[in-house]
């Protein structure tokens, strides 16, 4: 199975034909990303605040990859071209939006977003319940993808586990001293991002001054 599309550094994301189970959660879904250790779902291979935009639209796909810091293609095995085909991206939601915004008028923007709403990864029931260590879990996420060059390390080519290594010191300074006194009610402070879909928890810019 393909990790990386032929001739360049683009991660490749699979939409399988069978079923399936994860490598680390022992989940399963509708993509999967291969890893050494064997398939992993969305949440395991850092993608699930990734959007999935179908193929048929190529203005707005261009746009969309070029906005993202990290972004996938999305494959699935023909089985009567006995090949891999692409059916689409898979881009962070504010490179979507940008691009829905240089190529549609407002109505279709909302048809899209609408599609796009009932296409999203879910999250796992841990996540929607919001339960201390879930919080913990998901603005740890936040931070990775926002906070650290954890996505552009990604998008070079560095193995996943190796990229999570070399971003987790960051990682934990800012949880620290999201802890320290000053900061001790963060967890009331965070602006919940779609709490409803299980969408991460990012915590105020600012928060730490």
């Amino acid at each position: 199975m393909p990790t990386q599309q032929e001739g360049s550094s683009r991660l490749v994301v699979i939409q399988p034909v069978r079923g399936w189970a994860c490598a680390e959660c022992g989940g399963s879904g509708d993509l999967l990303r291969m890893d050494d250790a064997g398939p992993l779902c969305m949440t395991c291979a850092d993608l699930d605040h990734l959007a999935f935009l179908p193929a048929g639209d190529a203005a707005l796909t261009r746009r969309a990859t070029k906005a993202s810091v990290l972004s996938a293609v999305v494959v699935r095995w023909s089985r009567g071209r006995k090949r891999y085909e692409r059916q689409g991206v898979m881009v962070e939601d504010h490179a979507l939006t940008v691009a829905e915004q240089q190529c549609l008028s407002d109505a279709d923007a909302r048809a899209r977003r609408r599609l796009r709403g009932s296409g999203r990864v879910g999250r796992s029931a841990a996540g929607r319940a919001l339960d201390e260590n879930a919080i913990t879990l998901a603005v740890a996420a936040s931070v990775r993808h926002q906070d650290t060059g954890y996505d552009t390390l990604l998008m070079s080519g560095l193995p996943r586990d190796a990229a999570r290594h070399q971003v987790q010191p960051a990682i934990d300074r800012v949880l620290t001293a999201w802890r320290q006194p000053s900061c001790r009610a963060w967890p009331r402070r965070v602006r919940l991002r779609r709490v409803a879909s299980g969408s991460y928890l990012r915590a105020p810019t600012g928060s730490l001054g």
